[in-house]
Formats: structure tokens, C-alpha cells, sequence
């Protein structure tokens, strides 16, 4: 990489230094996807590799070893910019020769920003314009994946930034969008999509992504924060951006889910809907999906929105009823209609996202796997699931094992696993079923606990942990207290619980 690092010195455009290092500190990237696995290896690939070759360009005291410190001081992680550039400085006293356009990349200006929204909602391209103190303008654009959770799925630099932008004002109309956002937006937005690929653990980028990364991440630590309301008002700030995601969750309450689902029932688009019982379950996961996976937006529409409802989402997360399972595509085809109205979608993109639906229907019979097919009773799965939500039923059949038969003349078929008092039984039963002794009062509270964590999923390094150890061979009951003792060592704070977690079965285990 040092070697590499020598082209450097024959640039003469910070912009082209920049784009040079961004490339270099992409080589790792994909490498450090994903918070849990980045946990399970101990130290990050970032300070392992990035700070390693900080301290190795240091030792070597050579002007290409300088001109990449004062690169990695602009685009490096926090820790990688301070040591890079106190390296940097230590070089230049001893002399070292700096590299010309080292001058100018801390001298970045941010300027305008837009945001190029397509017709569905699916995806947007922000354009962020930037200079050198007024010098060598460059645009940055960014094309954030909402049908990805939301994520940085590309981003590119141009110089012709003239051009870009006609190109985008030209090409606007037919439904999206080409406007003018305010800097401290652009952040909001561009930071927002970055953390969601930073924790994605194959997150779906473009080949090109990881060479862009480091420059992206450094343009949007250049643009000015969202201030809050108080603070922006007295330094004379641009006003707050639009509604977050985290504003629209509060709104839509479950009164509100409800009357949206009542309005649609009673809408012309659903009359046709012959049940209303199983077309009022199947609107209630339409409306879900919009509000947690769709960024609170249960009226907007698309195919490939339709697509992941039907052949993703459901089969992944919900247990349908076998009456659901036949209705959900038909309410699903009404939903598209009477939201797309609503939204003021044009007739031809209302019809390309029902045709996506009837495309979908056809596979959604296979890919939807029944929880008949599992070869577990109904009952137990209403009792396992009453939220119905499918990708926990592995974990709480590890929490409560036991369902059935009699403990102290109580009848366990009859307990809810759901209700505290009932888990508690049911956990002292399970202790008595495998013949360990009776739990004391303490004991069992630290059981409950932990099945209350993984009722919920919370956190979700839980149920990962507890896999890893299952797959080492441990018996289910070894399992639980290794992860109560965990839990216990890690202390109060859900971030240091989650490490802990993570962290499971240690590097020794493993090797063992």
C-alpha cells in the first residue's frame, strides 16, 4: 500500500489525491461490515489494518509515506485522521517533503445540495456540490436504497457539475422529483444511509462503493449538522429539515394504523373483498410493513415494495392463516390501487406496480412457508406467537421448551407463555423436568429475565450467541447460564450487554 502510495506524489489536483487515497482505504472495506461480526472478531478491521498502516507509513519517514498520512487525515476513520495527522506533522518537522495539493483537501467548502427523488419513493440520488475554498468544484452523488432499509447503495464524483445538474433538472418529471434541500438535510440523510450499510452484514453495494466509502463518509462529516430548533433559531440557521422517519413513527399511532385500514375496507377499491375479516389481518401487515420497514410510509407503493412484501417480508416474518395466505395477494392488489390514488401516483405507475404484484403471485404459494409445514402444533404456535411474528418462533421454542404436561396441579397446556406469572411456571417446571433441583427464588428470576430478552429478541446478539454456543455442542441448560452469566458481567448498560453477547463463546472456546 505504501508502494502504491507513491503515485501520490506525481498528483497535483487534491481532488484526484483524495479519490487516490479513498480507493486505497476501500481495499479493506467489505471486510468490516456488520456490528456483530465486527464484535466477534475483537479488534475492527479498521484499527487493525487502517491504524496498522498509519503506524507503518510513521516508522518509514518517506515523502509517499507522508503524502498518504495527509490523505488518511482527511478520509480516515476519527482514530486513523488524529494519528495520521500528528504523524504527518512529526514527518514534516523532520523535514520531510509535503506533497503540494496536501495544502488544499483540509480546505474543503460544502455548497449546494439536491436530492433526485424517483417516481415510487424507492430510491434517492443526493447531490451534493463542493469546492476548495472556492476552487476545483466537484459533485458528489449518492444513491441511498429505501427497498434496502434505507442504505448508501452507490456514489460517484464528478467535475462537471454544470452538466450533472442540467442532466437532472431535464430528466425530472413523469413523477420524480429534482429539488433543492439544505446542507444540514443532506447530512441527515447521506449519515443516516451510511450507518444503515455499516450495519448491514452483507449490505447489497455496488462494486465501486467501497473505493467511494472513505470519501463519502469524510464530504458528510464537511457538511453543517442539523442544529436544534433553539440553537438553529439563534444562530440564524436554515430551518429544520423535513419530517424524519423518527417524527412519523410517533405520528402513526395505532389508532391511526386502524382508521388507515378502516378507510381502505371501506373504499371502492376493496368492495370486492368477499372476506373482511381476513382482508382486515392482511391490511393490518400491509399498514406494519410500511410503518417498521418502509420508514413510516404505509401508503406509498411500488414493485419493488410489492415484490419484498410478498416474497421477503412475508414469508420471513409473519404467520399467516391459511384463509390470509389465499386473501393477502387480492388485498394486497386493492391496497396498491386505493393507496396509489391516494398518493397521486400516474395511472402507469399504479399499473407497473400491479403488474409486479400478479408477477409475485404466482411464487408466493412456494416461497411462503406454512408453520403447519414445521410439524408444530397450531395451538402451540398461537401461543408462541400472538404477535405473529414468524422469526422469532426459533428462539422462543429455545426459551420455553416446555408446554405441556403437569407441575404442582397446574396444567402447563393452559399457561401463556406471553404473561410474566405464566413464564415463571413454566421455567420452574422446566427446571424440575430436567431434574437439576428446584430453582431457588433468585435463580429463577435471572431465568425469567433472560427468557423476557429472548421473548422480545432484545438484544439481537442474544440469539445469535445462543446459536453459536448450541452449535458448539453445549447442552440447552449450559447454554442459558452462560449467557445469564454474561448478561450479569457486561452490567447495566444495553451496549455493554450487547458486546458482551457478541463476544460469546470466547476466541479460546472456539479453538478448543
Amino acid at each position: 500500500m505504501l508502494r502504491a502510495a507513491r503515485e501520490l506524489l506525481a498528483v497535483r489536483s487534491p481532488l484526484d489525491a483524495e479519490l487516490m487515497v479513498s480507493e486505497l482505504l476501500g481495499t479493506w472495506w467489505g471486510q468490516h461490515a456488520g456490528r456483530a461480526r465486527r464484535r466477534r472478531h475483537g479488534s475492527d478491521v479498521e484499527e487493525l489494518i487502517g491504524e496498522g498502516l498509519v503506524r507503518y507509513a510513521a516508522e518509514q519517514g518517506t515523502p509517499a509515506a507522508l503524502a498518504l498520512l495527509s490523505g488518511v487525515a482527511c478520509l480516515g476513520t476519527p482514530r486513523q485522521a488524529v494519528r495520521a495527522e500528528q504523524a504527518a506533522l512529526d514527518l514534516m518537522d523532520r523535514g520531510v517533503a509535503r506533497p503540494a495539493w496536501a495544502e488544499h483537501v483540509g480546505a474543503v467548502e460544502a455548497a449546494e445540495c439536491y436530492v433526485n427523488s424517483d417516481a415510487f419513493g424507492d430510491r434517492d440520488e443526493v447531490v451534493c456540490v463542493f469546492s476548495y475554498a472556492g476552487e476545483e468544484q466537484h459533485a458528489l452523488v449518492v444513491v441511498v436504497d429505501y427497498t434496502a432499509g434505507g442504505l448508501a447503495r452507490d456514489g460517484w464524483v464528478t467535475s462537471q457539475v454544470d452538466k450533472l445538474l442540467d442532466y437532472c433538472r431535464d430528466a425530472s418529471g413523469a413523477g420524480s422529483t429534482f429539488m433543492q434541500i439544505d446542507p444540514p438535510q443532506a447530512r441527515r440523510i447521506l449519515a443516516a444511509a451510511l450507518a444503515a450499510t455499516h450495519e448491514a452484514v452483507e449490505p447489497p453495494v455496488s462494486s465501486s462503493f467501497p473505493s467511494y466509502h472513505a470519501f463519502i463518509r469524510a464530504r458528510v462529516r464537511t457538511l453543517p449538522p442539523v442544529l436544534p430548533a433553539g440553537v438553529a433559531g439563534m444562530a440564524n440557521a436554515p430551518a429544520a429539515p423535513a419530517v424524519t422517519a423518527v417524527a412519523r413513527r410517533q405520528l402513526w399511532r395505532k389508532d391511526r394504523r386502524a382508521m388507515l385500514v378502516a378507510e381502505f375496507l371501506a373504499s371502492d377499491e376493496a368492495e370486492d373483498l368477499s372476506d373482511r375479516e381476513a382482508a382486515s389481518r392482511c391490511a393490518d401487515h400491509i399498514v406494519s410493513y410500511g410503518f417498521e420497514s418502509d420508514f413510516a410510509r404505509p401508503l406509498r407503493v411500488s414493485p419493488a415494495k410489492a415484490r419484498n412484501f410478498l416474497l421477503d417480508f412475508l414469508p420471513r416474518k409473519v404467520v399467516l392463516s391459511r384463509t390470509e395466505q389465499e386473501a393477502m395477494p387480492h388485498v394486497l392488489l386493492a391496497w396498491v390501487r386505493w393507496a396509489g390514488a391516494r398518493q397521486g401516483l400516474t395511472p402507469e405507475s399504479v399499473a407497473a406496480t400491479l403488474e409486479a404484484v400478479f408477477e409475485a403471485m404466482r411464487t408466493f404459494p412456494t416461497v411462503y412457508r406454512d408453520p403447519a409445514s414445521f410439524g408444530l402444533e397450531p395451538t402451540m404456535v398461537s401461543r408462541l406467537l400472538p404477535d405473529g411474528d414468524l422469526e422469532a418462533l426459533a428462539r422462543r421454542v429455545f426459551a420455553f421448551p416446555l408446554l405441556h404436561g403437569s407441575y404442582g396441579g397446574t396444567d402447563l397446556a393452559v399457561l401463556n407463555p406471553a404473561v410474566p406469572a405464566d413464564r415463571r411456571v413454566l421455567l420452574a417446571a422446566y427446571h424440575d423436568d430436567i431434574q437439576v433441583g428446584p430453582a431457588d427464588s433468585e435463580h429463577l428470576d435471572q431465568h425469567v429475565a433472560l427468557a423476557d430478552r429472548l421473548w422480545r429478541g432484545d438484544p439481537p446478539e442474544l440469539w445469535d450467541a445462543a446459536q453459536r454456543l448450541l452449535d458448539l455442542g453445549e447442552s440447552r441448560h449450559t447454554v442459558l447460564h452462560e449467557l445469564i452469566a454474561a448478561i450479569a458481567a457486561a452490567g447495566p448498560a444495553e451496549a455493554d450487554i450487547a458486546d458482551a453477547l457478541a463476544d460469546l463463546p470466547p476466541e479460546e472456546s472456539q479453538a478448543g
